[in-house]
């Protein structure tokens, strides 16, 4: 219902619209707005009123509201259920639990802020309160099998950066799914799954990503390693319209993978690359056994994995680090 006085209120522009008109509309009690607008209120937005007139919407939270992303949204599945919490330890664990519990194909966790987000390897993902855009998608595709899964890691790094893109900010994804602004790294991505021998029970994508994050944000340690979107747009950067387009292209990418399968997303995934056609040094577990050696990356097969060609022949990397190595002068 607070949904839909927003959407009225929206509608108005800078107009005023009456509580009498608004309950007529929504088939609710005069009392019944005015307590939804107390709680709209209380959320952050900030409504005017003024008698004989109504109502009037002056101003909406920087927060990642549902209805603030709902209304960016053109998705048919994704995003249309959007559970929200201001703060939270993991939304990853989190959609887990309601994914295990019978969660929607397409429900979204999102959160201000998480307290023990992390991504590939273990690492630990740190983005201050407020100014990240943090959630995890829940999907249930009928199209894959469970080998498949490191590919809806890529198809989201696609995704990431085409959202990146249409708000003026380029980015490049190093293998497998660090995103990647000016060199720095700007987003995680972990990827968890339930399955059984052969059919994939959910898919869990957790995105972290770093929007309106400010230098002096970054713990120093990692200042010269990380960057936000708004440092590299020079401008605050609206993150419900982001996540709300980062939605709508993650859905329309899962589509085209249902129609033609997963080879045009690795296409783009290599359009999107940095770490292709550069010097690496992997330090990669293949089989449980570590390994680390130095080559060029050269592709990645149907699977995702990353072939890279050594003195000794063309090696397949599964799962590790990769750093680029700096190009030899000629």
């Amino acid at each position: 219902m607070r949904a839909d006085i927003l959407a009225l209120l929206r509608s108005m522009g800078e107009g005023y619209v009456s509580g009498e008109e608004i309950a007529s509309r929504l088939g609710i009690s005069r009392t019944a707005v005015w307590k939804h607008i107390q709680e709209l209120r209380e959320a952050g937005y900030e409504i005017e009123s003024r008698s004989r007139n109504g109502y009037r919407l002056m101003g909406s939270p920087d927060r990642l509201l549902p209805a603030e992303i709902e209304r960016h949204l053109q998705t048919e599945i994704l995003g249309r259920h959007i559970v929200y919490s201001e703060s939270t330890q993991s939304t990853n664990e989190d959609a887990k639990k309601l994914a295990a519990a019978g969660a929607a194909d397409g429900t979204v966790v999102v959160t201000e802020f998480q307290g023990d987000g992390h991504g590939r390897l273990a690492r630990g993902w740190f983005s201050p309160y407020g100014k990240g855009a943090l959630f995890s998608v829940i999907l249930r595709p009928q199209f894959a099998l469970p080998q498949e899964a490191p590919k809806f890691t890529l198809l989201a790094a696609v995704a990431v950066v085409k959202a990146m893109k249409s708000c003026g900010v380029e980015a490049g994804i190093k293998w497998p799914n660090d995103v990647l602004i000016d060199g720095k790294k700007s987003t995680g991505i972990l990827t968890e799954m339930s399955a059984a021998m052969e059919c994939i029970n959910y898919i869990v994508i957790g995105i972290g990503v770093n929007v309106n994050t400010d230098a002096a944000d970054f713990p120093e340690e990692v200042r010269k390693k990380a960057t936000s979107m708004k440092l590299a747009a020079g401008h605050s950067i609206d993150r419900a319209r982001f996540v709300g387009e980062l939605l709508n292209i993650l859905e329309r990418l899962l589509h085209q993978a249902q129609r033609e399968g997963f080879a045009p997303i690795l296409d783009a995934w290599r359009r999107d690359s940095i770490t292709l056609g550069q010097d690496v040094r992997v330090i990669g577990m293949n089989e449980a056994v570590d390994a680390t050696f130095e080559g060029r990356a050269v592709d990645i097969d149907a699977y995702g994995a990353l072939l890279v060609d050594t003195p000794q022949g063309q090696r397949r990397v599964l799962a590790g680090d990769v750093s680029i190595r700096p190009q030899k002068k000629a």
